[in-house]
């Protein structure tokens, strides 16, 4: 699912002097500290690896073993996502005024729903946990529980469903491009029907997206108070809190896209029989 880089041309730009490039600012790195960036990183990666894990179950049964996991170590490289990331931030957050975003993630409350969000999207790895989490949200719809109705002004606040969807179908497209730039069918798949067979998951993903986005939330803010939670709603309304939203977005989008490209080449090797 992924491209290679063309070699000649890095081999160019090596021979090239490089222009300097600045870091991510004070403000940032400060911004980044706060959201705990790697270790979220480092949790996306463990998703990601067991999301690898069954792919090979469902694709090529028995062909993967150590020679797929190392791939895919190789692809979720937690360095490199982090540098992806920081590098996209940066462009798209230098003009922004990062203080009040700052200021809130450094507060207590702010701290707080940071971690909360960490440790339960680590629970979520375990799919007891997972489970259990569905069974919770099923209840609180049941009960007409009015906390949802908060996380939903929070969801809506941040396009959380929509931006999900976007960034899950343009994975899946980059993945087929990657299994098809791989050769991993004996048949032709043209650009028309790989967009048809994206766009027929379209509905699925989103159910399950929202499903998801409810259950992780309801579980990761039931310690805290409506109160802290209307703030989280209030500081991603403002314009600073928007900014960062699609910074966000735009910087995973950009990082999972790549992985799943490269993930669509390295399976495309072991459904049609080759070694990599």
């Amino acid at each position: 699912m992924r491209r290679l880089i063309i070699l000649p041309v890095l081999i160019l730009l090596f021979a090239l002097p490089l222009p300097a490039r600045a870091g991510p600012s004070a403000s940032l790195e400060a911004l980044l500290s706060a959201l705990a960036l790697d270790d979220l990183v480092a949790v996306m990666r463990e998703e990601g690896m067991s999301h690898a894990d069954e792919l090979a179950t469902e694709m090529f049964p028995g062909r993967g073993g150590a020679r797929w996991a190392a791939e895919v170590r190789r692809i979720y490289d937690g360095g490199r996502m982090s540098r992806e990331l920081r590098d996209s931030l940066s462009g798209s957050l230098a003009e922004a005024d990062l203080e009040p975003l700052v200021a809130f993630f450094t507060s207590g409350d702010g701290a707080r729903i940071v971690s909360l969000e960490l440790s339960a999207r680590r629970a979520l790895l375990d799919e007891a946990v997972k489970s259990g989490s569905r069974e919770r949200l099923e209840e609180m719809r049941a009960d007409d529980d009015p906390r949802l109705d908060l996380i939903g002004r929070f969801i809506e606040a941040n396009d959380l469903i929509e931006a999900n969807v976007a960034g899950a179908l343009n994975a899946n497209y980059a993945f087929y491009t990657g299994l098809v730039d791989g050769r991993a069918f004996d048949f032709d798949l043209g650009e028309e029907q790989i967009l048809a067979d994206v766009w027929g998951q379209e509905q699925e993903i989103r159910d399950e997206t929202r499903d998801w986005i409810f259950s992780y939330l309801a579980m990761a803010y039931a310690p805290l108070s409506d109160a802290a939670l209307e703030a989280y709603v209030a500081i991603s309304e403002t314009r600073e809190g928007a900014a960062l939203n699609a910074a966000l977005f735009k910087a995973f989008d950009t990082s999972f896209t790549r992985i799943s490209r490269e993930l669509g080449l390295a399976a495309a090797g072991f459904i049609a029989g080759q070694d990599l």
